[in-house]
């Protein structure tokens, strides 16, 4: 039999999962497979029960609404999914017991590393939003250093968050609204700084309207970061251009995500040195 991961989700049609997986296990010739599986929050227990009885069933990566779902029902969580609150990642061991992780957070990482690892005078992001994107982002940037401004329509659920994610530290909360009407603050100088303007929100995707930000709001020199993928390049990028500031995409963030998990899977790092092929596949 063929050893096997897949994406779970409700709905699932959506998920690049499978070209991405597909993609590395095609380049190394595994005898592997990578699928995707609908499943309802009704089923999300059977569906576990099942994966442990498959022997050839490697794990599953988990996407909405299922994040904080199946952690009850795992056999153990990873401190760093534990601390986000959110499995994205589940990973059959050894004996047979399920270990949900979290790879949003070095997935979102992935593309600041080179810039992380140079000494900052001071760090800030402005991340806007508070869904479930949203806590694997604090998280990761928090543990980077970053002092954050996070935005939302609910300010009192961005400041709970915030007292959840990184407790007694100095951030700040703001209305989401704040950043669409323009500002004549004056930024002090920022040379030695990293600034990051993370949309956390699905505005912009596909079928929803786009994100209201107004670039200045962004001190000099900040890095726009968009983790929506459908469009890959969003009115939120775009006009970040227009306004001089350096951009991420998303597929920075889904791409390095994958690549946590499918090391899980399957025992062997995917080869990252095709990632442009792999970029116009997701893009075609």
């Amino acid at each position: 039999m063929t050893r096997y991961a897949e994406v779970i989700g409700d709905p699932i049609i959506q998920s690049k999962s499978p070209v991405i997986h597909g993609f590395w296990i095609e380049k190394l010739g595994l005898d592997a497979e990578y699928r995707a599986t609908h499943v309802t929050a009704d089923r999300l227990r059977e569906y576990i029960t099942r994966g442990r009885e498959d022997p050839d069933w490697r794990g599953c990566n988990v996407t909405m609404p299922h994040k904080q779902a199946i952690m009850p029902i795992l056999d153990r969580l990873e401190p760093l999914a534990k601390r986000v609150g959110a499995v994205n990642t589940v990973v059959k061991g050894p004996d047979g017991r399920l270990i949900g992780r979290n790879t949003d957070v070095a997935g979102f990482l992935g593309p600041l590393t080179d810039r992380l690892r140079n000494q900052h005078y001071f760090r800030m992001a402005r991340v806007l939003g508070t869904g479930g994107a949203a806590r694997a982002i604090v998280a990761g940037l928090a543990g980077a250093g970053f002092t954050l401004v996070l935005a939302g329509r609910d300010p009192d659920k961005a400041r709970a968050l915030l007292e959840e994610l990184d407790p007694g530290k100095e951030h700040h909360v703001a209305l989401l609204d704040h950043f669409a009407q323009a500002t004549d603050f004056a930024f002090d100088d920022r040379q030695g700084c990293c600034d990051l303007i993370v949309n956390a929100t699905p505005l912009g995707m596909r079928g929803q309207p786009p994100l209201a930000f107004d670039w200045s709001h962004a001190p000099p020199g900040s890095v726009a970061y968009d983790i929506v993928t459908d469009p890959v390049d969003t009115p939120f990028l775009k006009d970040a251009r227009v306004a001089g500031f350096e951009t991420i995409d998303g597929l920075g963030m889904l791409i390095g995500q994958a690549a946590a998990a499918f090391t899980y899977f399957f025992g062997v790092e995917p080869p990252r040195e095709h990632d442009a092929e792999l970029r116009e596949r997701l893009t075609a």
